[in-house]
């Protein structure tokens, strides 16, 4: 599905194109920024994108390939940008990254996408607003309003990891449940993703930052930086919330290797328990003749008081040496 909006710089007023075959006329106007937005997209509307934009075809066929890695790309007249917004997708709170395809030129862009996006959501209802502030709204900053969504989204996610890791290493050293490390593989997968949806968006924005492109304007490039700070947050704090993991695992599996050394010291300790009176039953069942208990009134006595008392001092050693 194909939206077009339009804006008209000098009155500040919006309108909305029904035609798509009036995206050139629009473009051709001046004073008009045109926000052409791409759901779910089909063979139809990347040919009436190419026809009506004049788009390379290799960027394009990026937009048909899904699962692109973070980047910008410069083409005659606009940069391709690909980004992945982050949703929590089923009760599990299993991630799902979202990828969010921008064409930024002079006076349009563009996005595709497959699903609908939040960051989307956010700049159509923004947009207006900075306009009658008076900020300079042209594409630029569309493209403040869509990234600066995208990124902050991943603010409550870390922080949702951070709170779950709290809890399992309240687990690990409280109730330890086998189960748990199932929970830290699936969080050590999950910021994985978050550091490769993230981190090359450093080169998107060494690209837009740059004071000799022409298609953002200066007064814009304060609003980028601000992006930018948040970025290296967002790197940083998955940085450190991979090294935390790392720490919990490893508690993990300390915790675990003592608990079997405790399960092991309390087997070899009724083993050896058993085997001191196994040992005295192992004598007196020997078949030798000259045996002089086996005559004798207390012998069945003597023998039991005998296992009793051994394996009673093994039992208070290994205590002592606590091993119980």
């Amino acid at each position: 599905m194909l939206t077009t909006t339009v804006l008209d710089t000098a009155a500040g007023a919006f309108s909305t194109l029904r035609d798509p075959r009036q995206i050139d006329r629009a473009l051709a106007a001046d004073g008009k920024v045109v926000w052409v937005d791409v759901l779910d997209p089909t063979d139809s509307d990347f040919a009436r994108l190419a026809e009506e934009l004049g788009f390379h075809p290799l960027s394009l066929e990026d937009c048909r390939t899904a699962h692109q890695r973070p980047k910008i790309e410069e083409y005659k007249g606009y940069y391709f940008v690909v980004l992945y917004e982050v949703e929590v997708v089923d009760e599990r709170r299993s991630i799902e990254l979202r990828e969010l395809n921008i064409f930024l030129g002079s006076n349009f862009l563009v996005t595709v996408h497959s699903q609908p996006l939040r960051a989307v959501e956010t700049a159509v209802r923004l947009w207006p607003q900075w306009v009658d502030r008076g900020t300079a709204a042209g594409p630029g900053l569309l493209a403040y309003l869509l990234i600066d969504a995208t990124v902050d989204d991943y603010f409550p996610l870390l922080d949702e990891i951070s709170d779950r890791m709290d809890d399992l290493e309240d687990e690990i050293f409280g109730d330890f449940k086998p189960e748990t490390i199932e929970e830290i593989f699936r969080m050590k997968k999950h910021l994985l993703f978050l550091r490769r949806s993230t981190a090359p968006l450093r080169d998107v924005f060494n690209t837009l930052m740059r004071r000799e492109q022409p298609i953002i304007p200066r007064e814009i490039h304060v609003y980028f930086q601000d992006i930018f700070d948040h970025l290296v947050r967002v790197i940083d704090t998955i940085d450190t919330l991979r090294d935390i993991l790392g720490s919990v695992m490893d508690a993990y599996l300390s915790v675990s290797g003592n608990r079997m050394n405790m399960v092991m010291k309390r087997l070899t300790t009724i083993s050896t328990i058993l085997m001191s009176v196994t040992l005295i039953a192992g004598i007196y069942g020997m078949n030798f003749d000259v045996m002089p208990e086996l005559k004798w009134r207390f012998g069945y006595v003597w023998a039991l008081g005998s296992m009793i008392a051994v394996g009673l001092a093994v039992y208070f050693y290994f205590r002592k040496i606590k091993w119980l």
